[in-house]
């Protein structure tokens, strides 16, 4: 029912917490289908990940501008978030809390997106059981590598 590049981002999302794979791993999905439209929603939810990565690592600047782009084609496509497997009004309201943190410089905090759907929870939590991760674990920050990925992936 939903495309596996989309549960495999959730996955990370909510269980390795690796925000760096959710980006490369959509951006593939996004070329498959739209590579020129620069405000598709998956645009948004790897814009969503990519805020997060740079919030994690303490870049305010980056963090809040990318959020602020992921929230307006959020905006734009709320329409379609539903067909995600997520509740519209809590996105919302996740994507205006997460806006507010940013602004105010807060630390990073994982947090869980508003699934609904449940077959698309099993789904993903299926995909974290194969990778022994934790559905809707917290960011492990210790672990420089998903941490800093951008500079150390090339490293390994």
């Amino acid at each position: 029912m939903y495309d596996d590049a989309y549960v495999t981002y959730l996955a990370h999302f909510l269980g390795t917490r690796d925000y760096f794979e959710c980006h490369e791993i959509l951006e593939e999905r996004w070329k498959k289908e739209t590579p020129l439209d620069r405000n598709s929603i998956w645009v948004a939810f790897i814009q969503l990940a990519v805020s997060l990565y740079h919030q994690r690592r303490g870049n305010h600047v980056g963090a809040l501008r990318l959020i602020k782009k992921a929230k307006q084609k959020f905006h734009l496509h709320h329409t379609l978030i539903e067909n995600f497997g997520l509740s519209k009004s809590e996105m919302l309201k996740t994507l205006d809390t997460l806006e507010s943190n940013m602004q105010q410089k807060k630390a990073y905090q994982s947090f869980s997106l508003p699934i609904q759907d449940r077959c698309l929870t099993e789904q993903v939590r299926q995909k974290c059981f194969k990778w022994n991760c934790a559905f809707n674990s917290k960011s492990d920050l210790t672990n420089h590598y998903v941490v800093h990925k951008h500079i150390l992936r090339h490293d390994t």
